[in-house]
């Protein structure tokens, strides 16, 4: 046997691969395999917005192995059982994946691995494929994990990381391997209609641009709500179309105040990612127990619907959540007034939150979204966890203008400057023309209420 197969799964490109350049090694050929997982169908995770640019990412990918004389294989269903016929069709006698961080990652690795070396093939599990340094790679005294991000970017900013690898020139695939046909965006329904392309190819361009551009003002603008200056990365690194290890080598080449300033935000996701490999159950329960008594379905209802709908009476947060349905996609800082408005303010159950995120996000990411969620409710790492983000001192802190909320709150079209924030204030005749809605709660009670919660706790 001298073939090996290369198991995709959020590393879908060609460039700073480590398993398929293990895979590769001598004159083996390999088997690029990317497998539809039954269970992420089952638990939800494959939404239309993931779905459609996945289907972008897997025709790349194919595109890019059939330039250099391979193809992709592409399989559907339960994960082992795939890998192992693919396996046994091609007699390989070794696998080879980027290692992940969540417990059902894991679990599917141990059968995987019991599964293969009971047909006498070796699984290989590659770190520093999904993150730049490995979880658990820097740990602080007597624990596990760094439960405080500012310890821990100090020791990540230490770590020696590798040099990244370059794409493979040639990948020989062995002959009679079948493949299912590849997805097609255009067969999803359901996708948000500003949801961004998806690839490999796509991804780096959209890095290169952003690094000889954009990266500048970084550290200065990256709260700017209307000005858009964030690097709108995130998809490509949640798909691994880019290799965050190669984006922080590329960072601080490009050097600079806004540069570093990136990259600490990359030390994030490395941050979440150790948190969750430590913690898996953090994905659906309390980081740290505040003792809240949360609000959830039926309680709190109409007024979850609002905020899903962006119909809150507060421009700023309903400006965030017509973004994401129409783009897949939220501004870091939507992110944050959104969900602190939703935990906090209106008191409702961070994983209510959690969930809608994971149905639209085309970055929506385990570790990330559930982590900043807990961040947001007080319930995660935050240092701070009673703090509270007053959706209308942001808003006028952020976007001072409004153009960000007339961008995407149309019915404030008319309203100039930063009246736009409080429609509430405005004259009786103009108010009453508007058709938007008042304010779901009042601010000091929400406060009031989520304090109280709190002590109670």
């Amino acid at each position: 046997m001298n073939v090996s197969v290369v198991l995709f799964t959020a590393d879908l490109r060609l460039h700073d691969h480590p398993p398929l350049r293990a895979a590769r090694d001598g004159s083996r050929q390999v088997v690029p395999l990317f497998v539809h997982d039954r269970g992420v169908l089952d638990a939800g995770f494959a939404v239309p917005n993931r779905a459609a640019f996945l289907a972008d990412c897997l025709g790349d990918l194919d595109a890019g192995l059939r330039a250099r004389g391979g193809r992709l294989v592409v399989r559907s269903g339960e994960v082992v059982r795939e890998v192992c016929k693919v396996a046994a069709e091609a007699d390989a006698d070794e696998v080879h994946m980027a290692s992940d961080v969540s417990s059902y990652a894991h679990h599917r690795e141990e059968r995987l691995r019991a599964a293969l070396e009971a047909d006498g093939r070796r699984l290989h599990v590659h770190d520093t494929v999904t993150t730049a340094v490995a979880p658990g790679a820097i740990t602080p005294a007597g624990a596990d994990h760094f439960a405080v991000f500012t310890p821990y970017f100090r020791r990540w900013s230490q770590e020696s990381l590798r040099k990244p690898l370059d794409a493979p020139r040639s990948v020989g695939v062995p002959d009679g391997i079948g493949s299912e046909p590849l997805p097609s965006r255009r067969k999803v329904e359901g996708v948000s209609p500003g949801l961004a392309r998806g690839g490999e190819t796509a991804g780096r361009k959209q890095l290169t641009a952003w690094l000889d551009g954009g990266v500048r003002d970084y550290e200065d603008r990256h709260d700017d709500l209307a000005g858009d200056a964030t690097s709108r990365l995130s998809p490509h690194l949640h798909f691994g179309t880019l290799s965050p290890l190669e984006t922080v080598h590329r960072a601080r080449a490009a050097g600079g105040a806004g540069a570093d300033a990136f990259v600490r935000q990359l030390a994030w996701r490395d941050f979440h990612r150790q948190v969750l490999a430590a913690r898996p159950d953090a994905a659906r329960a309390d980081y740290r127990d505040r003792g809240d008594r949360w609000r959830g379905e039926p309680e709190a209802h109409d007024d979850i619907e609002a905020w899903r709908a962006g119909r809150t009476g507060y421009p700023v947060v309903d400006a965030a959540m017509r973004q994401l349905r129409h783009e897949g996609w939220m501004h870091n800082r939507g992110r944050l007034l959104t969900a602190s408005f939703l935990a906090k303010t209106l008191y409702v159950d961070w994983r209510v939150g959690a969930g809608h995120f994971l149905s639209l996000l085309v970055d929506g990411d385990l570790a990330n979204n559930q982590l900043n969620w807990q961040w947001v409710a007080g319930t995660g790492t935050d240092t701070r966890p009673g703090r509270v983000l007053n959706p209308v001192a942001q808003a006028k802190r952020y976007d001072p203008d409004g153009e960000y909320v007339r961008r995407w709150v149309p019915e404030l079209q008319g309203v100039e400057g930063p009246a736009v924030h409080e429609p509430w204030k405005l004259a009786g005749p103009e108010r009453s023309a508007l058709d938007y809605p008042r304010p779901v709660i009042d601010l000091r009670e929400g406060l009031e209420r989520f304090r109280k919660a709190r002590e109670r706790g």
